[in-house]
């Protein structure tokens, strides 16, 4: 038996190179007549493999021709710009941060990286290590130098949900086995507004992607037959099986993976998903590193505590690229034809949330994780979702007004501006949200439906036309088809910001997610949303009293 490895196989990567190079304006024309004369095949247009391996001649070539189309001069590089400062550039409204002795706020250096503090950089400052509260001085290293720039493991801590000694009571789903009830905890005592307003956020974040889950790669008319088989549409509630007649069933079934675990009549708990996933190891990484953390950080915490398989897109060829010794940022562009696509974007929401009405910085954070993986529109996509969700936590209550902040980091001559304009011109200009989705769809259908600059559209559209609505931003965003988990994930986080408490969303979306949430990142499985918003809130910036 042949084992497909997915998203990594050259003869797969060359077609989805090919696309790019259409989208970015490259001339790949050449290398695709020779591609084709060669007998090379399009890119699997779901999946992320072809069904059978290429013969050892063309994976041959396919290796080659990749190297070409890597070297290709890209046309829109200086509109679409990777690093921090050439964004920075390009964006004559990029918005202040808070002055630098603000309560929690570093100073920036040249690079947008928070500093240390004063007569210190980030590498001579010790980490600390959240089972204890002390500091470690590199461990494994002599008299506590090390090279922060050398991407290997570190496997000296122990993150599980903050406990000295990684030990949780599984049960009840609290660290300390009192299900929460610690001093601050959502709900109970003198909980303060920020902790219940993250506590509300991972829900709503777990909400949105479990409702998308079972429709997660089929067509738009395949979600809006479904829904409507079952008198759910426009969309209001989970999906079901239920009524739904058969041969419907069998020309869309359900995503294979995901049903048994996300329908409504199934639902018992959430079930594991990338789109929460990343936000896990994302809190990993601060309590590992802290707001300092750099890239190579982002690729140490992947090596040590996320699995291989468990990855996908850009992320999975950003592995490889690590395992082969090949070195951040170059990680995001070596043979890697998804770098534009929507995987940084869902991990960008701790950046967003520990970052309180500071989205600058915020967009910063998620610049530093995203050039692991991404480029130019894939990093805009998590710049952008982090500064949106920053002013949310701030206390927004306006979700326009958060689009609005979150454009200010985007580039606005780049594709994914004006895709988030285009959604939130449309959204406003029709009031029947299936039109707005058809424009869409119309107009940047063109795109992989995992690829940035739709999602971004659609996910900027949802938002608005919804108003702030809970509901109406978790189904719209799922009912406009693409990629329906991770766009409902971001809306439902957004809007969970905006409703400032868990007890503000519908019960009907709560109630089944059992404050449970299933994962193979380690020492989480288990894990109580409540849980993981006092974890969230203890690195929260700018403010004192942020956090009780």
């Amino acid at each position: 038996m042949t084992l497909r490895l997915t998203w990594v196989q050259p003869e797969d990567l060359v077609g989805h190179e090919l696309r790019q190079a259409a989208e970015d304006g490259r001339d790949a024309s050449a290398v695709a007549v020779r591609w084709r004369a060669a007998g090379g095949t399009p890119a699997p247009p779901t999946s992320g493999a072809s069904p059978r391996p290429a013969p050892p001649r063309l994976r041959a070539l396919a290796t080659r021709l990749l190297d070409e189309l890597d070297a290709l001069p890209a046309p829109l590089a200086d509109r679409e710009p990777t690093s921090l400062p050439a964004i920075r550039a390009a964006c004559p409204d990029w918005p202040e941060s808070p002055p630098r002795g603000a309560p929690g706020r570093a100073g920036h250096g040249t690079e947008g990286r928070p500093q240390a503090g004063p007569g210190r950089t980030p590498e001579d400052r010790p980490r600390q290590d959240p089972r204890d509260g002390t500091h470690d001085r590199r461990r494994g290293t002599q008299a506590g130098t090390g090279d922060r720039d050398r991407v290997t493991p570190d496997r000296t801590h122990d993150r599980r949900w903050g406990t000295p000694d990684g030990t949780h009571d599984r049960q009840r789903g609290a660290p300390d086995g009192t299900d929460g009830r610690r001093r601050g905890a959502p709900g109970h005592g003198h909980g303060g507004p920020p902790e219940r307003r993250l506590h509300a956020a991972w829900l709503g974040r777990a909400a949105g992607c479990l409702l998308g889950k079972p429709v997660e790669k089929l067509p738009l008319h395949a979600i809006r037959a479904l829904a409507r088989a079952t008198g759910n549409w426009p969309l209001s509630t989970w999906f079901t099986a239920k009524g739904v007649p058969p041969r419907l069933l069998a020309a869309h079934p359900w995503n294979r993976r995901s049903a048994p675990t996300s329908l409504a009549e199934n639902i018992d708990g959430m079930p594991e998903d990338d789109d929460l996933d990343y936000p896990l190891l994302n809190l990993l990484l601060l309590q590992r590193y802290g707001q300092g953390f750099g890239t190579a950080d982002v690729a140490r915490l992947w090596l040590d505590e996320l699995p291989a398989g468990r990855t996908f897109t850009a992320e999975r060829v950003a592995y490889r690229n690590l395992l082969q010794g090949v070195e951040p940022p170059a990680t995001a562009t070596r043979h890697n034809p998804f770098r534009e696509w929507i995987g940084a974007a869902i991990r960008a929401d701790v950046h967003g949330w520990t970052h309180p009405g500071d989205p600058a910085a915020a967009a910063e954070g998620a610049h530093r994780d995203a050039v692991l993986t991404h480029t130019a529109n894939g990093v805009y996509g998590a710049m952008f979702v982090a500064a949106a969700l920053a002013v949310a936590a701030g206390g927004a209550a306006d979700v326009h007004m958060c689009l609005r902040e979150g454009l200010r980091v985007v580039p606005p001559r780049s594709r994914l501006a004006g895709a988030v304009r285009h959604g939130i011109a449309t959204a406003a200009a029709h009031r029947d949200f299936d039109t707005v989705v058809d424009r869409l769809h119309a107009a940047h259908g063109a795109y992989h439906w995992v690829h940035a600059v739709p999602n971004a559209a659609l996910l900027a559209a949802a938002l608005t036309h919804a108003d702030g609505d809970f509901t109406g931003s978790i189904c719209r965003a799922v009912s406009g088809g693409w990629d329906t988990d991770s766009n409902g994930a971001t809306a439902g986080s957004l809007a969970g910001l905006l409703a400032g408490r868990p007890d503000r969303l519908p019960e009907r979306w709560t109630a089944p997610l059992r404050n449970r949430l299933a994962t193979t990142v380690g020492g989480f499985d288990g894990v109580g949303f409540d849980t993981l918003a006092r974890l969230t809130c203890a690195h929260v910036t700018h403010r004192e009293d942020a956090c009780p």
